[in-house]
């Protein structure tokens, strides 16, 4: 259920425009231990949102944050450590767990003086990444610098971690520097193209960007649909006609009678929205307790027996059961008549027909709590729809009784119901193993065997629905209604979906399932190395540009990462859809720039960029140069970033950045093709 979870809830935050974002402010200090001792410590106070990776990240993942003293006047004691509210989260991207701190974080290290008498000029660099939900920013460097006069007597005084940060040069007002004639550290033609003016594109097409939505609308009707199907469900569908026929004829008149109808819905609606309350309590006490329940193995697990005992519950082998107690003193509560009477009348509808709506509650709740954020208010969502249902359902009845004469009679068929859902619930549980499985790194659960398992599951569905399995509340002798036999042949077809996903493939295959099922690199089959969705994309922009001069194809820069979890999602859900694959293999040259590469630059391209105040940027690896490059020419520091660029090196359309539908990305790729074409 995870990730099509995801790809509402990525929307959850507001479009990002094409700026240079400076979301971690730094404060630097040197802290006196005695003569000959120090420590530098670098405070980090994040944007709201953000977060920083801490250096304890595993490998193969994102960018690990290092501290590094340069100084030839010290020595360095021990490694440096982190103070900070430690966050772990499973990455499905990395597969791996990684390790961040939010709002702020402290890196510290100690050193030792070699020559107290003499002091020492003291420059930390301090290297580190900062992500939020939908956009990684490229890995930045920054240096800075103190020093420690000779024969210090006093501490150097420490500064509040709420201090205002010395202000930085924007990356914008660096751009502005390299158009300068005398030169420029950062190399014009090397990193500062001129000709790149993403203010000014050659065609305005593409540009609007698509509204962001918070998933609570899906959720909303997953939630009222989850309340329809309980409606049906043996513990509660008697009830309707039971009920509403008790408002109509037990009132004074009619029409008071169908207002008190309605007011019980009302109330019933109330009390499934006040079942969310507790959730904005637990959220205030400890706002990362639904990342742990998302990453925590021990809680997977214990979601993957709760749904196996819902299922078995369905399948009728036991009842789940409120304590008598409670249904006892809700019913009692009833005879205080007028408004609290109706009140305690659905509160003791909710509380009995608990042993059937429980567990489509059970499934609807912990999907949403274990693969989303913002979640007290997607479950109140979740919550309200399914109350909505139900009020819906006795509100209109009340006004038109006569209806009820057309409802189908109690009987097997809402038994067949709860069965199916038993199966589902099966179905869904293995998503809680799967995700324990990932969490521990054991992956055991490949991709084709939660597939193969699913196929078992849906045979086992198909056999009961056409009369072939039993349990213990069917009819020995069940009849094979018509209904019976479209489920059963949708769950053959749903078998025929699933079996291409056993077999390898190059591209990836089950697209409706790809939330549900287990990464594409959890598999049994080797995972293809040749590229990316066999695509074969530059590594350098230049490099790019010959060749769609050679060929007369633009070219699309794809400012990316190796630890860019979002360019993962990209290429992963976006770019492998058959209507995007074509465009990035025929219509233009690829380069794939990567902003956290590590290798080494020339020594004719390294440089070190004096940002003011004590901070310095250094460029000394090829991660270094695209990042910069980034910088100076768009305006822009996030990852994914997508550029289209003509052989002679104009931005052709406005660029885009961020996890995005598949639509706004094919839009402006379709809107920047379709002007070079005409223009060639």
């Amino acid at each position: 259920m995870k990730k099509c979870l995801w790809l509402f809830l990525f929307f959850l935050f507001a479009n990002f425009n094409a700026q240079v974002k400076e979301v971690v402010k730094w404060d630097y200090q040197l802290n006196k231990i005695n003569d000959t001792e120090y420590e530098a410590v670098l405070t980090a106070k994040m944007d709201k949102g953000w977060h920083l990776y801490s250096k304890d990240l595993p490998p193969d993942s994102g960018i690990p944050t290092e501290m590094n003293i340069i100084s030839k006047d010290i020595e360095i004691l021990g490694k440096f450590r982190e103070i900070g509210k430690k966050i772990e989260e499973f990455s499905e991207a990395f597969g791996v767990q990684i390790v961040y701190y939010a709002d702020t974080a402290k890196f510290i290290q100690k050193f030792k003086l070699k020559d107290a008498k003499k002091g020492a000029k003291v420059a930390t660099e301090i290297t580190f990444q900062t992500c939020n939900d939908r956009v990684c920013l490229a890995p930045n460097t920054l240096e800075f610098e103190k020093e420690i006069p000779s024969f210090i007597s006093t501490p150097v005084e420490e500064k509040n971690i709420n201090s205002k940060p010395e202000p930085i040069i924007s990356p914008e007002t660096l751009a502005a520097k390299t158009n300068a004639e005398d030169a420029s550290s950062l190399k014009p033609g090397i990193i500062k193209i001129n000709s790149l003016n993403y203010r000014a594109p050659l065609v305005d097409c593409g540009t609007e960007q698509i509204k962001e939505d918070s998933g609570s609308g899906l959720v909303f009707i997953l939630g009222f649909l989850g309340g329809l199907i309980a409606l049906l469900t043996p513990c509660v569908f008697p009830m309707i006609p039971l009920t509403v026929s008790f408002f109509t004829k037990s009132a004074d008149n009619t029409n008071k009678g169908k207002r008190n109808a309605i007011i019980y819905g009302f109330f019933i609606l109330i009390i499934f929205v006040a079942l969310s309350i507790p959730f904005y309590i637990i959220d205030g006490i400890s706002g990362n307790i639904f990342n742990d329940i998302s990453t925590n193995i021990w809680l997977n697990l214990f979601f993957f027996a709760i749904f196996l005992f819902f299922a078995f519950s369905f399948f009728g082998y036991f009842e789940i059961r409120v304590p008598h107690w409670i249904v006892n003193k809700s019913s009692k509560s009833e005879e205080a008549g007028g408004l609290i009477g109706i009140f305690f009348m659905a509160l003791t509808l909710v509380i009995v027909s608990f042993s059937c709506t429980g567990p489509i509650l059970g499934s609807l709740l912990g999907g949403v709590a274990s693969s989303a954020r913002n979640i007290p208010v997607l479950l109140t969502f979740a919550l309200a729809g399914f109350g909505l249902a139900w009020a819906i359902v006795f509100g209109l009845l009340a006004l038109f009784p006569q209806t009820l004469k057309a409802l189908p009679k109690s009987g097997g068929w809402m038994n067949t119901i709860k069965v199916v859902l038993g199966f589902i619930e099966v179905a869904l549980a293995l998503k809680f193993l799967s995700k324990a499985d990932l969490v521990s790194k054991t992956f055991l659960l490949k991709r084709e065997i939660f597939i193969a398992l699913w196929i078992v599951i849906s045979i086992c569905l198909a056999a009961y629905l056409f009369g072939k399995i039993r349990f213990p509340h069917d009819d020995k002798k069940p009849k094979i209604s018509i209904t019976r036999k479209v489920l059963g042949g949708l769950s053959i077809g749903f078998i025929l979906y699933l079996i291409p996903g056993l077999f390898p493939s190059e591209k990836p295959r089950l697209y409706t399932l790809s939330g549900i099922l287990p990464p594409m690199n959890i598999s049994l089959y080797k995972s293809d190395k040749d590229g990316i969705l066999g695509l074969k994309p530059e590594h350098s922009y230049f490099k790019a540009i010959e060749i769609a001069q050679k060929e007369n194809k633009p070219v699309l820069i794809d400012f990316t990462g190796y630890g860019c979890e979002n360019c993962r999602k990209m290429e992963e859900f976006v770019w492998s859809e058959p209507d995007i694959l074509p465009l990035l293999q025929e219509e233009v040259v690829l380069a794939s720039v990567y902003v956290d590469d590590k290798e080494v630059l020339p020594a004719n391209e390294q440089t070190t960029i004096d940002m003011g105040n004590g901070q310095k940027k250094k460029i000394k690896t090829i991660g270094d140069k695209w990042s910069m490059f980034q910088q100076v020419n768009f305006n822009n520091n996030s990852q994914p970033h997508y550029v289209l660029v003509s052989p002679d090196q104009k931005v052709i359309n406005t660029p885009v950045s961020g996890y995005m539908p598949k639509e706004e990305f094919k839009k402006f790729l379709e809107c920047g093709l379709h002007y070079y074409k005409n223009k060639k």
